[in-house]
């Protein structure tokens, strides 16, 4: 990794953004009211990165490794699950809804999805070669080796917070 890890989360941050967004959307939470609070990537350029990518750009999926939920202790997201991202500083800067889940394998991303997860020039081949960097370095850190039939969970997500970002 060329730059520091990304620092811990701001959970009380995270909390009263949270807060912000329930009382808005009432709603919302009450169809689903588990949230997580997460960064983008395994560093801290990253995390800045990929967060630009969804508050100033067309990043509008990501996808993660199965693995990855189960050696955090995470359950899979579902249709509806909140997430506040937050910058590589741990600061919260924007609330996230699933609107789309699926499980798939490396072989089984298509071009759409790896367009809308809206990195690089937005090309499959760009985000088969991107992501199988990221995942053997994300697997090797916690001591695990990456497959290309690993089961990857493929979101598409909606910004719902702060208003001025939602649209």
């Amino acid at each position: 990794m060329d730059t520091p890890p990304a620092a811990a989360v701001d959970i009380a941050a995270a909390r009263a953004m949270w807060a912000a967004y329930a009382a808005a959307h009432p709603e919302r939470v009450r169809a689903c009211p588990e949230y997580t609070v997460e960064q983008f990537g395994d560093s801290r350029r990253l995390a800045d990165e990929l967060l630009a990518a969804v508050t100033d750009g067309p990043k509008r999926a990501t996808s993660e490794l199965v693995t990855e939920f189960r050696a955090r202790g995470d359950d899979l997201p579902r249709v509806g699950s909140h997430w506040v991202a937050c910058d590589g500083s741990g600061s919260p800067r924007v609330v996230l809804r699933s609107i789309e889940l699926r499980i798939g394998t490396f072989d089984e991303v298509d071009e759409r999805f790896a367009y809308d997860e809206g990195e690089d020039d937005r090309s499959l081949s760009s985000w088969q070669s991107e992501h199988r960097c990221y995942w053997q370095r994300a697997c090797s850190a916690r001591g695990a080796e990456w497959s290309e039939q690993d089961e990857i969970v493929l979101e598409r997500f909606a910004i719902v917070w702060p208003p001025e970002l939602v649209g």
